[in-house]
């Protein structure tokens, strides 16, 4: 799926995962050395471990899965390390190594924080496609488009360096194992957001024996297809609207926010918007095309961040005064945010998820705008990819007593609580807290880091007291372009 492609029916198929990307520097194959990331001054120790692409043909190609160790402030369990996987699927555990601290600093004091680039992400045999710029994916009609014939040319192009079948999340799975044990450590605690709360679960059915407690940030269950979550989209967006009408500055301001959306949304399905703008990066003249999903797939981005959420009413209503800039200003803030790995994203969803689509699945996606994208869109990919279908005991529910601490964001547009709910129903000792005003990835928005560290320390989760989730962190509505404030009115 070339960029053109993944750019915003990506963000309408999946975008489950949390960080933008932050750079780091080449790590040397074939050994340990040191490196430095961007965000952090702390030297890290980095290196690889080969393996084979394929586990039945170990004398075929080899790939290298690449590793990162934040050093423990003071290490005081030395055979220990905290395992943080990142969401997408697609994205890299390595270049968001300076986001995994922030989250995890207070675990970090006591011991080492462990990222694996997964295999088709970062620097372990990245599947990614051609690129298109900003100024490009702000011009095209993504509506319009031939997602076949983009899936065909980025197949294509990947088949020459990598047998695409190879990358879903158990054959993953088996490499992290692998680099567990290249490096050492005993026992992992595992901190997985997102999607990587998908492969946290495999990790405890799998090898329950390497570790010591779990946390699930933005839980996907495993009996739960991710591609249901348009379902979660459509009640992420109920909520933003009910917000603005119950706060008293922002239901004056926007007191018709509801049916505007709703006029906005039908008129782009039938009448795209073109007109020349200034481009938000150059201020030169660019093209923007504006259409429904393009819409739909901007607002459900910005859904993910507490302040990005809080410029939505405002950004509606002027463009359903047909003043597009507050769109395009979301468009590009956003840009490159869920920046995936295009071919290890479709052989996760082409592979575990698009084959166990139900009939009343396929009829609640048809429900919502984003969930008729999302269908559409893997319906003509999969097919295009070939990937097997997982074994059916794949969304089998964990059944497991490791201490499991499971954090919701109650404004959450990818995974709402009711999925935490359903992952937790064979954990055995585990404890699911709900934040109520946050959305996707509560440990980056709230208290959920001293809670993590908690657990780590305690392995248990019987005494750990949620209460801190309940401050309010919640950004006021912008009520116009650069305020929360009302604008006094002219009284002359």
């Amino acid at each position: 799926m070339i960029r053109r492609y993944s750019c915003w029916i990506r963000s309408l198929l999946m975008g489950l995962g949390l960080f933008c990307a932050l750079p780091i520097q080449a790590i040397a194959v074939g050994h340990s050395n040191s490196c430095y990331a961007t965000g952090l001054s702390d030297r890290l120790q980095c290196g690889s471990v080969e393996v084979a692409e394929n586990p039945a043909k170990p004398d075929g190609r080899k790939i290298a899965i690449h590793y990162v160790v934040i050093p423990a402030i003071k290490n005081l369990a030395p055979q220990e390390a905290v395992l943080g996987i990142a969401g997408g699927p697609g994205q890299s555990a390595i270049e968001n190594a300076a986001g995994f601290e922030r989250m995890l600093h207070k675990v970090r004091q006591h011991r080492d924080i462990l990222l694996i680039d997964q295999r088709g992400t970062g620097q372990s045999n990245a599947l990614n496609c051609n690129s298109e710029d900003l100024t490009a994916m702000l011009a095209h009609n993504d509506e319009a488009m031939d997602i076949a014939a983009d899936v065909r040319k980025c197949k294509k192009q990947l088949e020459q360096h990598a047998d695409v079948s190879q990358y879903g999340s158990e054959q993953a799975l088996a490499d992290f194992e692998a680099v567990r044990r290249h490096l050492g450590y005993q026992k992992l605690h595992i901190y997985g957001v997102s999607y990587g709360t998908r492969m946290a679960q495999l990790y405890m059915r799998h090898y329950p024996q390497a570790i010591a407690t779990v946390t699930l940030d933005g839980v996907v269950p495993m009996q739960q297809s991710v591609l249901a979550i348009g379902g979660a989209i459509a009640r992420a967006q109920t909520l933003v609207i009910s917000d603005c009408e119950k706060d008293p500055l922002c239901g004056k301001a926007f007191p018709k926010l509801r049916e505007e959306l709703d006029t906005l949304s039908d008129t782009l399905q039938q009448y795209p918007v073109m007109e020349k703008i200034h481009h938000p990066v150059t201020g030169e003249t660019a093209l923007l095309t504006l259409t429904r999903d393009k819409l739909q797939g901007a607002l459900r981005l910005a859904m993910y961040s507490p302040s990005i959420r809080a410029l939505i009413p405002f950004a509606v209503h002027q463009a359903y005064r047909k003043n597009y800039q507050p769109i395009l200003g979301l468009l590009s803030l956003q840009s490159g945010s869920l920046d995936l790995a295009m071919g290890m994203h479709a052989a996760v969803v082409c592979g575990e998820d698009w084959p166990r689509l139900t009939a009343a699945q396929r009829q609640d996606a048809e429900k919502s705008v984003i969930g008729k994208v999302m269908l559409k869109g893997i319906d003509e990919s999969c097919p295009i990819w070939q990937i097997p279908p997982a074994p059916k005991n794949f969304s089998a529910p964990i059944a497991s007593s490791i201490p499991t601490l499971l954090l919701s964001g109650e404004k959450d547009p990818a995974t709402p609580p009711a999925w935490a709910e359903m992952a937790a129903v064979k954990l055995t000792n585990a404890k699911h807290l709900i934040s109520p005003y946050a959305t996707h990835n509560v440990a980056a928005q709230s208290c959920a880091g001293d809670l993590i560290a908690e657990l780590v320390e305690k392995a248990s989760v019987k005494q750990i007291d949620g209460k801190c989730l309940n401050k309010d962190v919640r950004r006021s509505f912008y009520l116009n372009a650069s305020t929360v404030e009302a604008i006094p009115e002219d009284k002359q």
